[in-house]
């Protein structure tokens, strides 16, 4: 007898009659269903309220055996796509593994369907070229799964959308997105269409397997306040519920203990991130006139996770200032070895008092200052000059006024361009201490929304000056501001500053003749 048998029988020998009758009920209905969810990931799947629900990013959470498994318990008409028809044998062969002969059994040829026998279909094709949706066009099924949807164009998979629908008393309709992260143009359009869950820069973020609304016009997704119809030029559309779970390799009891991870690990990057990370952003391709290269922002963070941890001195901390109670202040701390500390998010709420808005702010840049460090406020709007007036007053602290639209003295490193105002000059400047040949080594936090903010702005050049995209410019564009990418980019700014401050601070304690010399900025290397 088994070690789980055993153990079984142990159970058993203790229970009354009631209990025993309930216990073989329960029984009897999991050894009927053809599909155990795994817990976790995978079960809350099944019990997902979402019309589309976007499952996976990491390889191995077991996507494929969801999409089969969500068909045999709920759903009638189904039908299961890749985008090539001859990568479906893996899930044809699960479907069978499961249904067959219990169940029902697999018809290939030309059907290439799965039919129970109370009458579910299941189907599964290809979509190779981009309109072969035309060819499922128009009939009506209550389930659609996409396997690897990265993979599909929009167009394919929203066209075959349009006939999710059922006559069943009671039945459910739904869409299963089973994907990695898009390892290609064409999947862009998956990381859009879900952007509160994965977009950084999405300013209304939302948590794994909550629910939101869109509604789709004109190809357009507009995100809605809840479920209804909106009405929208001459029509009324009908909003349908989306969210996204996340699942990988240690969500799946049946890979995680095999050598799979250790081939993960092995790939390339960037399917490494993308496969074994589920990171949707890796991979991206950096626009023409993006000021900061994401491999760059990329390489100062795995030297961040590489350093030693020790007692670094705090040489700078900017503060980017909400313009009111209602938005966040990113307080960002310079240390020595070029270290930036994680951001500080301070939201005070749309509630807060505005009239203590700068003490609230000050004191807290007070309570995170350490080491007499540089302090810096960006000066270009008014809520900043409030804050640098309350240091002053009431703690007799000085800060420097860091006006973005300001004149810049100042030219590139190669001498060739000169800048077209302090945010040119001070985001320019970032870049090139990123340059993993001529930098700086800098070491930056691993923060998603901070990598995006930093990679988000775009620059031109107007003559011989160098001119970067204002913060109302990104915002109209990306929906949301790049407040932590600032903070960051003014600490540097006031790195040399903080510097010398540090160097008069020590010398009286240093003999001159063990004095170093530090000609510019070498020295912070």
């Amino acid at each position: 007898m088994t070690d789980a048998l055993a153990e079984l029988e142990r159970l058993v020998s203790g229970m009354g009659p009631e209990e025993i009758a309930a216990l073989d009920g329960l029984l009897s209905e999991e050894l009927s269903r053809a599909f155990l969810p795994n817990p976790g990931p995978q079960s809350a799947a099944m019990a997902s309220e979402a019309d589309i629900l976007l499952y996976g990013g990491q390889a191995g959470g077991g996507k494929s055996a969801l999409e089969i498994g969500c068909w045999f318990e709920a759903h009638h008409s189904g039908m299961v796509l890749r985008r090539e028809g001859t990568q479906l044998d893996g899930l044809i062969e699960f479907c069978k593994q499961i249904g067959e002969p219990k169940f029902g059994h697999f018809v290939g040829g030309n059907e290439n369907v799965f039919k129970r026998k109370d009458g579910g279909r299941l189907r599964f094709a290809g979509l190779n070229q981009p309109d072969d949706w035309r060819k499922h066009a128009g009939n009506a099924r209550d389930y659609f799964a996409f396997d690897e949807a990265g993979e599909f164009l929009k167009e394919q998979v929203f066209s075959l959308i349009g006939w999710l629908r059922s006559t069943r008393e009671g039945q459910r309709c739904r869409v299963i997105l089973g994907s990695n992260p898009p390892r290609g143009g064409d999947g862009e359009w998956l990381i859009e269409e879900f952007a509160p869950w994965l977009d950084p820069l999405h300013p209304d973020p939302a948590m794994p397997g909550e629910l939101r609304w869109a509604i789709v016009v004109a190809s357009e997704t507009e995100w809605v306040d809840g479920p209804g119809a909106y009405h929208r030029g001459a029509e009324d559309y009908e909003a349908m519920s989306r969210t996204f779970l996340p699942a990988g390799l240690d969500d799946n009891p049946y890979l995680r203990d095999t050598k799979y991870r250790a081939v993960l690990q092995g790939l390339p990057e960037p399917l490494r991130s993308q496969l074994l990370k589920g990171d949707f952003l890796a991979g991206r391709e950096d626009h023409e006139w993006q000021v900061i290269p994401t491999e760059w922002v990329r390489l100062a963070q795995e030297r961040w996770n590489a350093a030693p941890p020790k007692r670094r001195r705090m040489l700078a901390l900017a503060a980017d200032v909400g313009g009111g109670t209602g938005d966040a202040t990113i307080l960002s701390a310079l240390h020595e070895d070029n270290w930036f500390a994680p951001c500080e998010e301070v939201k005070l709420g749309v509630g807060a008092d505005a009239a203590v808005f700068p003490s609230l702010i000050g004191t807290r840049m007070l309570q995170s200052q350490k080491d007499g460090a540089d302090l810096s406020v960006d000066g270009t709007g008014g809520w900043g000059s409030g804050v640098r007036s309350h240091l002053m007053t009431n703690h007799q602290v000085k800060s420097e006024a860091l006006v973005f639209s300001a004149g810049s003295n100042l030219r590139t490193s190669d001498g060739k361009l000169e800048f077209a105002n302090l945010r040119a000059q001070m985001y320019w400047r970032f870049r090139e201490a990123l340059d993993p040949v001529t930098g700086d080594e800098v070491m930056l936090p691993p923060d998603k929304r901070l990598t995006a903010e930093l990679t988000v702005p775009r620059y031109k050049v107007k003559g011989v000056k160098i001119l970067v995209e204002d913060k109302a410019e990104i915002k109209k564009r990306v929906g949301s501001s790049p407040d932590r990418a600032d903070a960051v980019v003014m600490a540097w700014q006031r790195r040399d500053a903080a510097a010398n401050a540090a160097i008069k601070a020590v010398a009286p304690l240093v003999k001159p003749s063990a004095r170093p010399s530090h000609a510019g900025t070498g020295w912070m290397r």
